[in-house]
């Protein structure tokens, strides 16, 4: 799916959106076997914030007796919920696995390109905006259907991913797992000129004040918010400088998160790393809290990805079916 390149360019920047990647040659990660095929069911929520419409995969495994994980996928620009679920296949991983999708959806009367609003400073705070909105739809799920309380995690592309993390440090009491594909950290900006600037550089703020911030935003429902990054090294409409400020903003607020204290308990240098190739070329690093040993953060540096969904399916935009799979590596991350 082409974005126009003639008008207003600025948004289409600001608004975290890029040209598709061109599919390279390779395959689109493992076989699944699904239990069954599931089904839609979408509608509009309306809350205090506003309206959204939203569409949520219910597989063919659900039949109510059991609690189930929670997948919430938020879009990037020029995308709907069939779009960017045909692109990441995550509702083949949801068959095959028996957890719940819920794609709420922007829409072009909130922005003319169907993008998050993540760069407006009233849709960085709970309680208010877009935030509100997507944890109001995250309560009804959890109000009509078995969910796992503590397994639901929120994956975003691009303005997407930015919306993510906003989620995460908005709403910890409903997302406890964030992962972020071509995105920005929490308060990359907070103008649309900021915006552009951060999407073309990275950002101006400090990643350890924003990292502070998100923390605090947290309020009392604060806690550790594992993170998942992946950005590829050819992506030149989200600079990848942006993922090394995003593990570092999550340092922050996941060290802070776990103690209270700012002592460096999970920090933004890579405790271990590991290269591999699955279609490309890549290198992962695991960011550990050195009290506990676990792994907090995990960070995926893609050689020659595009700004594009990494091991997807062409019948979506801005996906590249040349692994590695980010989808598979997602739902492994978020234990679902």
């Amino acid at each position: 799916m082409k974005r126009p390149t003639v008008l207003l360019p600025s948004l289409l920047l600001l608004a975290a959106c890029g040209q598709p990647a061109s599919p390279a040659a390779g395959g689109a990660g493992a076989t699944l076997t699904p239990q069954a095929t599931g089904r839609w069911v979408s509608g509009t929520y309306t809350g205090g914030a506003g309206a959204r419409f939203y569409r949520l995969w219910v597989p063919g495994g659900y039949d109510g007796t059991g609690a189930r994980p929670l997948m919430v996928m938020l879009h990037g620009c020029g995308q709907d919920g069939y779009d960017f679920a045909a692109g990441t296949r995550m509702n083949a991983q949801a068959d095959a696995r028996n957890f719940l999708v819920l794609y709420p959806e922007q829409g072009t009367a909130y922005n003319a390109f169907d993008c998050w609003n993540w760069f407006s400073t009233a849709n960085q705070r709970r309680g208010v905006g877009e935030p509100a909105l997507i944890a109001g739809m995250i309560g009804w799920v959890k109000a009509n259907y078995r969910v796992d309380a503590a397994r639901v995690g929120v994956a975003g592309l691009s303005a997407g991913a930015a919306m993510a993390s906003i989620m995460g440090c908005t709403y910890p009491d409903h997302i406890r797992r964030v992962a972020a594909f071509a995105g920005v950290m929490y308060g990359a900006a907070t103008t649309a000129t900021g915006a552009t600037d951060a999407m073309r550089s990275g950002s101006l703020y400090d990643p350890n004040g924003r990292g502070t911030a998100c923390h605090g935003e947290m309020g009392g429902a604060r806690r550790v918010v594992p993170t998942l990054v992946f950005h590829g090294t050819a992506d030149t409409t989200v600079n990848p400088r942006n993922a090394t400020q995003i593990v570092a903003q999550w340092a922050q607020t996941n060290d802070l998160a776990y103690d209270g204290a700012d002592d460096g308990d999970v920090d933004a240098t890579a405790d271990a790393s590991a290269t591999g190739t699955a279609c490309r070329s890549y290198t992962r690093s695991d960011y550990r809290n050195s009290a506990t040993g676990g792994v907090v953060m995990q960070r995926y540096v893609i050689d020659g990805l595009g700004h594009a969904w990494s091991g997807g399916s062409t019948a979506g935009s801005y996906s590249d079916p040349c692994g590695p799979d980010a989808t598979a590596l997602t739902v492994g991350f978020f234990g679902f």
